[in-house]
């Protein structure tokens, strides 16, 4: 043993066992302090570390429990204790053993004990160099190396998140390609800081002022507070921002950029990037009968398309489909004038240029109660069946919104045509919502027309490579923004499902299809994420989080990764919760929570689980693949803040009969 080591030694090893060890401190402590040849340390925090020697190696142990056995000072004549000298009481400390560390400089800590210490070996307190190793974080910047850099520039290899609250003024880290290569969860109560969390992360990867900051990374928050904007206000300029905004009338003006380095924009979403599946959600469509209706109505949208293709081939597909209704009016066993009437109404919504009102008008019209010209009609008609005529699959080009109802009443129609005659009252409920999401402002940021939108917003590839910061430039990637912060603050909950799923699906299947495969590694920052990444879904949001299950299953070989932010773990789906490597967890207190919390990571171990509860607003618990060993830290102070503060409620209840609170009246539309 070298000549520090006996220095620090603290006590002595008392008793031996596989799953625990129980060290006796040396006498002369009456507070659990040892004064050391570095510093004076408190040896008896629960979760801190003692080391033993065990041949060439140190065996690693967390402190689990701390007692004591008291010692007499004197006793009356009667042998009546009278007074307990605390100072000579003999203190235990109950060690449980969960690696090894070799006692050479550059030894890589390992799990798991291989060789146990001896009775009366000495006990030691842990260094800040031992902690780095045990950590793995030993290195936290590297130099980079030709041909990338200079020799001179450094990178990060482990980011400081804040300060041990076990181990005194120790700085707790995360190794950068464990955390941020994998997907990842903030938990904890509401106040409990789970926003200046996030906040400060990302403040802490980007404060990085020389040559090599994260300029390739891609973070993309869905903002459903419009919390985050402000946090990234002050990053270095070399740190380009951008910022989205989901306004109620998608034709607002973008707001104003904060400096040089943010760019913003009005956030659109094209109604027909959205998959059948998607649709289905949007309308709820009801499996059996609604949903092939949909399809079909999707499909036939392509009609209406300006980007159709074969506009012969089209062309007579609508003959075929507009002279199948015609006839199916006509074979039905309304009246004269009611079939007059309909094949006009018909004709004056779907027109080909075979098939208008002008010709075929004259043909059903009325006469003395009968169409006399019904043979030549039928004839014409016939003209234009063709059996080898089928429906066209959905295919995602452009069409206006509106168009769709009219594809809606033609698919209705053909069902008709082919005998259906319930599908029309089936389908009602349906074509019901698509009027009122027709009307509502909330879904305007659907239903922008093709024309109107930009050109990389009409394309699905650009538009995805724009969300997340990249740009065209002489047929090259540019990366034009780092962190993306789409802010839904004034969406509704199933506008919020809606964009997100849609978001994430797109992102992933661009990702899917990139070669080189995982070369553009992104972030997805999901913030409430209980609200559209649920266990249980809510009424509008029937399969919203099965994309953010698939992504948390997959996304990781092609560079796509989550993490997720919510106060309700219980709510969360279970299958993106157990897919998480890393978690950083505040106060929680809800029983269900940490129940759920505690079946996804079985190997916590109890008296981790235990700390939740009492844990301090700014103070978390970390653990996961990032940090070898849990550990509870206190989290960087944040600046600046993201918009979550607590209300003020002394300073806004009781104050001046004159002094009124600074609230702004909204502008009327």
């Amino acid at each position: 043993m070298t000549t520090d080591d006996r220095r620090r030694a603290i006590g002595k090893v008392v008793s031996v066992a596989a799953d625990r060890l129980v060290v006796e401190l040396h006498g002369g402590s009456a507070n659990f302090t040892v004064v050391g040849f570095d510093d004076v340390h408190y040896v008896a925090r629960l979760g801190s570390f003692v080391v033993m020697p065990a041949q060439s190696e140190y065996v690693v142990a967390e402190v689990v429990g701390l007692r004591e056995k008291d010692s007499l000072s004197f006793r009356s004549e009667r042998g009546e204790a009278t007074e307990l000298d605390k100072a000579s009481s003999a203190k235990y400390l109950d060690l449980v053993p969960v690696g090894m560390l070799p006692q050479r400089r550059d030894g890589a800590f390992r799990f798991g004990v291989s060789a146990f210490p001896s009775l009366y070996a000495d006990a030691l307190y842990v260094l800040d160099e031992e902690l780095d190793r045990i950590f793995e974080v030993q290195n936290s910047t590297e130099i980079v190396p030709p041909p990338t850099g200079d020799n001179l520039a450094t990178r990060y290899n482990a980011l400081s998140i804040g300060t041990s609250v076990v181990f005194q003024n120790y700085a707790v880290k995360v190794r950068v390609d464990e955390f941020f290569g994998g997907h990842s969860a903030v938990l904890g109560n509401t106040g409990s800081g789970k926003s200046c969390t996030v906040a400060t992360l990302l403040q802490s990867l980007f404060e990085k002022k020389d040559e090599f900051f994260a300029r390739g990374a891609t973070f993309l928050l869905l903002d459903v507070n419009g919390e985050y904007r402000l946090a990234f206000s002050e990053l270095p300029h070399s740190v380009r921002r951008r910022y989205l905004k989901l306004e109620a009338d998608p034709a607002t003006p973008p707001t104003a950029p904060a400096d040089a380095a943010e760019t913003t924009a009005v956030f659109r979403l094209p109604h027909w990037f959205m998959t059948v599946e998607e649709w289905e959600l949007l309308l709820r469509a009801s499996e059996r009968t609604q949903q092939p209706v949909l399809r079909s109505a999707l499909g036939l949208a392509t009609l209406f398309s300006p980007a159709g293709g074969d506009q012969k081939a089209l062309e007579k597909l609508k003959n075929h489909i507009l002279a199948k209704c015609l006839l199916y009016v006509l074979n039905s066993d309304e009246s004269s004038a009611a079939k007059g009437d309909r094949v006009k109404a018909l004709l004056l919504t779907f027109q080909t240029a075979t098939l208008t009102l002008e010709e075929l008008g004259p043909l059903a019209s009325i006469s003395y109660g009968e169409m006399k010209q019904l043979s030549q009609l039928i004839e014409k008609l016939m003209e234009q069946l063709d059996d080898d005529v089928k429906i066209p699959n959905y295919s995602n080009k452009s069409f206006h919104f509106d168009n769709l109802e009219q594809a809606f009443d033609l698919a209705l129609l053909y069902e008709e045509a082919h005998g259906n005659m319930q599908i029309r009252d089936y389908c009602s409920q349906m074509i019901t919502r698509f009027k009122w999401i027709r009307e509502r402002d909330e879904f305007a940021f659907l239903r922008v027309p093709p024309e109107q939108l930009k050109e990389h917003e009409q394309d699905v590839a650009q538009f995805v490579e724009s969300c997340i910061g990249l740009s065209r430039k002489d047929g090259k990637f540019e990366k034009s923004a780092q962190v993306i912060v789409l802010d839904m603050n004034e969406a509704s909950d199933e506008v919020v499902e809606l964009a997100s799923a849609v978001i994430a699906r797109l992102l992933f299947d661009r990702l899917r299809r990139a070669e080189p495969r995982n070369r553009t590694p992104v972030n997805l920052v999901l913030e409430e994420a209980h609200r559209y990444v649920a266990e249980r879904p809510s009424g509008h949001a029937i399969d919203a989080s099965r994309i953010f299950q698939r992504i948390a299953k997959e996304g990781r070989k092609y560079g796509l990764f989550l993490m997720v932010a919510s106060q309700r773990p219980s709510e969360l789906s279970k299958t993106v919760l157990s897919q998480c490597s890393n978690f950083v967890v505040h106060r929680i207190q809800n029983p269900d929570d940490l129940q759920h919390i505690r079946q996804m990571t079985p190997f916590v171990s109890d008296s981790v689980m235990k700390r939740l509860p009492s844990l301090p607003k700014q103070h978390a618990l970390i653990f996961g693949n990032a940090v070898n060993l849990p550990t509870t830290f206190k989290v960087r102070d944040v600046k600046p803040r993201p918009k979550s503060d607590d209300a003020a409620i002394r300073e806004l209840w009781f104050r001046p009969a004159d002094k009124e609170p600074d609230l702004q009246v909204p502008s009327q539309a």
